[in-house]
């Protein structure tokens, strides 16, 4: 919907008729030229502080050098704090300037007759048993407080959570019952919440009648990850959206969140957020928040209001909610994953896909950046004229040799363009979220895995040009899973190919264009300036065409497209191209280096 009303803008201003993409092409020789037009300024990105900084890690450049289309990445946490450096300053040159933290969750733990924190196995869980005060194991060290504060209070339950952060005194509500204990490697916090979510205002009700009490604690870090993370942020030029608490999950069905567990995650979530408030609410270089609890995107319901609302969205909402009324302004991204596979009962076709959409919209989350699911196999990178042509070979794993129609219920396009659709609908409404694209560089399998605990393959940048490609023409923003290690391994590593390659051109949509009187076509994409070709060829034509670009940004793009994208326009008599035939638009630079995804495009007069 959001590409039909620019779409009609363009038509009224500039008598344009619709296309539709489509598959590759291939090189032809004939050209077709025009005198060249003024380009319009692209628009800018975040600037760095500085062009460069020393530290006790070494001198890190802060230039942007091969600025990709992709603008965001996931990194997940490490403990040498000059790799963040590193990896940031890595992720700028290829034109990052969004970093998504991998986060911890929030768990259920059963403790000893001690008071002692258990594994999963049963055993004394080495990091929280150096917490204790006096000599007693924190969580007997809380009861004992609750207890002597009234004997009728009680501890019903046990909850973990890990981080490499540190907080400050607003994560204490109640600071006679809650405290800060520091060890050698390890700093503890003891939070206690209600065991029914109200977390209230004052410990008077502590004192007052007993009730039962859930203990929190807290293992975290002697420095603050975060604080130095937005300090890198805003000397690259880099948004950070730091994880969420990670809700636990159903034992019973791990794909959900447990409905036990969501009061006190709501309780840790709001404590965490009035502390990030106190110390990074102006902070510029703060995105965000990631909520990490991964689903599937498909037909769910959320009302706010029904029983029987999915469990997730409903610890969605909650945590959501907490962050709008203690961070007000600052947007949750969720990135779910996306399953097409026919042979699947639990996959979803785009429409339902789009109905899960709506409904994830209305747990306010502010940016909804789905998995295309290319990496997994469990979405197919192909074209509506590519139905019956057999899958890449690399997703055999996971969908065996058949044919791209037989095995999906459409291609990664497809569904972004339904989800395009409701978010418009949805704005329409009055829920301003953002769609962005999660673009997977990975592959199901390979010889040459990148990640320790990951089966996945590396993939190449010429499948990442495809992916951006597919996606372009409805998201605002492209994304990928992730830096550590899917960039980075490898010789060449994924990287490397970027910042040798990152201005190949891309083309991601076109639309018919006359300018003046002059019949044309309008090209979306990235990369594509003055010296560029565009190569057309459609069934029956005796020759290719091949036609310099006339004119680079002569027209404002519609709102809401990806920061980088630029248009380029070309003449073109199109009443040359019979009526709906299938025309295939490949971009080349001036030195020879095609588009890796021509477009494909069908006009209807």
């Amino acid at each position: 919907m959001r590409w039909l009303i620019a779409f009609l803008g363009v038509a009224i201003l500039a008598g344009v008729a619709a296309f539709v993409m489509i598959t590759p092409v291939e090189d032809g020789s004939p050209t077709s030229g025009s005198s060249p037009l003024s380009p319009s300024p692209s628009p800018s990105v975040p600037v760095p502080e500085a062009t460069e900084f020393t530290d006790p890690c070494g001198t890190f450049d802060t230039a942007m050098g091969a600025p990709y289309a992709i603008t965001g990445y996931w990194l997940v946490p490490t403990a040498d704090h000059c790799t963040w450096r590193r990896q940031f300053a890595a992720i700028h040159k290829v034109g990052g300037d969004t970093v998504i933290r991998i986060g911890w969750g929030l768990q259920a733990r059963r403790v000893d007759d001690d008071g002692r924190i258990l594994d999963r196995e049963g055993k004394i869980d080495s990091r929280y048993e150096p917490c204790e005060e006096n000599g007693v194991p924190c969580v007997t060290a809380a009861e004992n407080d609750l207890k002597a504060a009234n004997p009728g209070n009680r501890v019903s339950w046990t909850f973990v959570y890990r981080t490499d952060e540190a907080f400050g005194s607003q994560l204490f509500r109640c600071p006679e019952f809650e405290r800060k204990i520091v060890t050698r490697k390890t700093v503890f916090y003891r939070i206690v919440a209600t065991d029914d979510g109200s977390d209230d205002a004052s410990c008077e009700n502590i004192r007052g009648k007993g009730r039962g009490y859930h203990v929190i604690l807290i293992a975290g870090a002697h420095e603050d990850s975060l604080t130095e993370l937005l300090d890198l942020g805003d000397q690259f030029g880099v948004k950070v959206f730091p994880a969420l608490p990670l809700a636990p999950r159903d034992p019973a069905q791990q794909t959900r969140a447990a409905k036990q567990g969501t009061d006190t995650l709501t309780t840790l979530t709001r404590r965490i957020m009035q502390d990030y408030g106190a110390r990074f609410r102006d902070r510029p270089s703060l995105g965000g928040f990631y909520q990490p609890f991964e689903l599937q995107m498909r037909e769910m319901k959320y009302t706010g209001e029904s029983d029987d609302d999915h469990p997730t969205l409903k610890m969605y909402a909650s945590q959501h909610q907490i962050v709008e009324q203690e961070m007000p302004g600052s947007p949750v991204l969720v990135s779910p994953y996306l399953d097409a596979r026919k042979d699947k009962s639990f996959s979803a076709t785009p429409k339902q896909v789009a109905r899960g959409f709506e409904a994830l919209v209305r747990t306010g989350v502010g940016i909804i950046a789905p998995q295309d699911s290319r990496g997994t196999g469990k979405v197919g990178l192909f074209w509506p004229d590519q139905r019956e042509e057999k899958a890449d070979r690399r997703l055999w794993p996971v969908v065996g040799e058949k044919r791209n129609g037989d095995a999906y219920h459409g291609s990664t396009r497809d569904y972004y363009r339904e989800m395009s659709t409701v978010r418009t609908e949805m704005a329409e409404q009055g829920h301003n979220v953002e769609l962005w694209a999660n673009v997977e560089a990975f592959e199901p399998s390979g010889e040459e895995t990148c990640a320790a605990g990951y089966d996945r393959g590396s993939t190449d940048k010429e499948r990442l040009d495809t992916a951006v490609a597919q996606v372009g023409r409805y998201v605002s923003k492209v994304v990928s899973y992730m830096w550590s290690d899917f960039y980075t391994c490898g010789s060449p590593s994924l990287a490397e190919e970027i910042a040798r390659d990152w201005n190949r051109p891309i083309a991601a949509d076109a639309v018919r264009m006359q300018r003046d009187i002059q019949d044309g076509m309008e090209i979306r994409g990235y990369n594509m300036p003055m010296g560029s070709k565009v190569t057309i060829t459609w069934e029956g034509q005796q020759e290719p065409r091949v036609v310099d670009v006339a004119g680079v940004n002569l027209t404002d793009m519609p709102p809401g497209l990806p920061v980088r994208m630029e248009t380029a326009w070309i003449p073109f008599d199109w009443s040359q191209v019979p009526e709906d035939t299938w025309v295939k638009v490949s971009v080349a630079a001036a030195d020879g280096r095609a588009a890796s995804e021509p477009l494909h495009v069908r006009v209807r007069l």
